[in-house]
Order: C-alpha cells, then sequence, then structure tokens
C-alpha cells in the first residue's frame, strides 16, 4: 500500500520556517496502530491525516473531509498549523475546486477559506481564567526562572496554562529565555496541565505584531512546538481582552518563527490566517 505524504511548513511563506506538519491522503481506512506509527516515523509535532467520509468522495471535487491529528505520543483534540497544512494539501496541490472545505474532527467541524495568499481556518476559541500561583510555582519556575509573570490563566477547554510575562519587557527577553520543557512533566503537580503557553505584549506603538508568544507541550512529546494554532485559540481571547481589539497580529518567536493574523468573530469563534510552504511530496510504502 502506498499514501501520499506531503511536509507543509504552515504560518509562513519560505521553506525552513512556521511549523512542519506531515499530511496523508488516505484513499482507504488505514489500521489504526499504523496513524501512531506513522506519526511516530514522521517525528513532527503533528501528522495529520485527511480521509474520505463517503465511498464516492474525491479529494479534488468534495468540500468534505475527515481530519485526525497525532504528536509522536498520541492523537490530540486540536491542531491549528496541522490542518492549516492539509487545507494546503487540498487547495495547492489536490487543486480542490472549493472555496471552503469542512474538516470532520474531534473539535467538531472546522473550516478553511482560500483568501488570495492566505488560508483562513474558522477555530473555536477558548477562554482563559485566573489561576492562582501556588498551585503552579514549581512549574512557573522551571518555565521563566525569575522573570516577572505579569499575568496567569488556564483554559479548562485545551488543558493550556497561560503565562504572560511583564509588559516592561522586549520581545529579545521571550526569545532568549532558555526554557527545559522537559522538566515541566516532574515540576506539573496539579496534573490538569498539558500545554503551556509563554506571552508577552507586542510593541505598543502599534507597528508589528499586538503579541508574542511560545509554546510547550512536552506532555504530548513535543518539547517546543514553532507555531501553535490551537494555542492561539487560547491567546486571541486573553489579548483581545488586554488590549480592546478584536484584529490582532501575533508572531509566535520560536527558533522557525510564524506569523498569524486574528479575528475575533460575533459568533464567538476566531479566524486565524497564515500561509504555507510545500517541501516535500510523495509516498510512504507500508
Amino acid at each position: 500500500m502506498q499514501i501520499p505524504i506531503f511536509t507543509v511548513d504552515a504560518f509562513t511563506d519560505r521553506p525552513f520556517s512556521g511549523n512542519p506538519a506531515a499530511v496523508c491522503l488516505l484513499e482507504n481506512d488505514l489500521d489504526e496502530d499504523l496513524h501512531q506509527k506513522i506519526a511516530i516515523e514522521m517525528n513532527l509535532s503533528e501528522t495529520a491525516f485527511i480521509r474520505k467520509l463517503h465511498p464516492g468522495d474525491d479529494f479534488t471535487r468534495s468540500s468534505c473531509f475527515g481530519l485526525r491529528w497525532f504528536t509522536p505520543a498520541s492523537e490530540i483534540a486540536l491542531c491549528g498549523h496541522a490542518t492549516l497544512a492539509s487545507a494546503a494539501v487540498l487547495f495547492d496541490i489536490q487543486k480542490n475546486t472549493n472555496s471552503v472545505l469542512t474538516f470532520v474532527t474531534m473539535s467538531g467541524e472546522l473550516k478553511a477559506k482560500q483568501m488570495k495568499d492566505h488560508i483562513v481556518l474558522d477555530l473555536p476559541l477558548y477562554t482563559a481564567y485566573p489561576q492562582a500561583l501556588q498551585e503552579v510555582e514549581e512549574l512557573i519556575k522551571a518555565a521563566v526562572g525569575d522573570k516577572i509573570v505579569q499575568d496567569l490563566r488556564y483554559s479548562p477547554d485545551t488543558k493550556n496554562l497561560l503565562v504572560c510575562l511583564s509588559d516592561t519587557y522586549e520581545r529579545s527577553v521571550l526569545e532568549e529565555l532558555k526554557v527545559g520543557a522537559e522538566r515541566f512533566l516532574s515540576a506539573e503537580k496539579t496534573g490538569k496541565v498539558k500545554g503551556l503557553i509563554l506571552t508577552l505584549k507586542g510593541n505598543s506603538s502599534g507597528k508589528g505584531p499586538d503579541f508574542y508568544s511560545r509554546y510547550f507541550a512536552p506532555w504530548y512529546g513535543v518539547l517546543e512546538d514553532p507555531v501553535c494554532g490551537s494555542a492561539h485559540a487560547v491567546l486571541s481571547s486573553y489579548w483581545s481582552e488586554r488590549l480592546g481589539k478584536k484584529e490582532m497580529l501575533a508572531f509566535q518567536c520560536s527558533r522557525r518563527g510564524g506569523e498569524l493574523k486574528i479575528s475575533l468573530r460575533s459568533d464567538g469563534r476566531v479566524d486565524i490566517a497564515g500561509q504555507t510552504a510545500v517541501v516535500l511530496k510523495g509516498h510512504l510504502t507500508l
């Protein structure tokens, strides 16, 4: 059996930056254990599997597909960058004729729309609530050392802990922070945190990104995710409240880096737009 597979860099317009995802096109059902084995083999933060929902479906003409995401360690409920990569494979490689694609996922129906040189994802918007420092103090220490924490929030829907550093810090403080994410597993004592977001306010002059972030998920086998769309489903809500804005530009300042355009909608969801670069086309032989 041969399975078409692609590597797509998401939230970037050039190869070798943004966040790489592997995308598999499944013509037929795949043995359940093979999803995880392929994700381990690809060894990227996420491998996406696009599947046909009905026998007569076609990757070029159909508009609705099943979508699942796997890290090297487990299946996850939501992945923004691998959804962006999946839409890029259908739009740009399969030449799908629809302007909007719908993906049926563990997080409900997600839509991807082609808009000029961007793809816009329709994602859930998640609220993060105030979190008591003493419950997660050891984890915070492991993440940021003695840096000043301005705000601390927790998103029960995503199990993400959001740590906002002091507004007095520049972007370089976040970029240069040496984070040993492997230590998070022993430092997290509550059992409720599965991802850690570090974030920082952008330039108050109005030029450049409204906020910056980094994201760590060793609980899912991902020490640092280069550009995380699902984390921005939490960040969008938080920074919209802080800044009083519905339209924002975000930059995730990992080593690879990536830019996201954010628009909060009136229906309680968020549009997150990004560009992509396809860097590999091939086949898995099983």
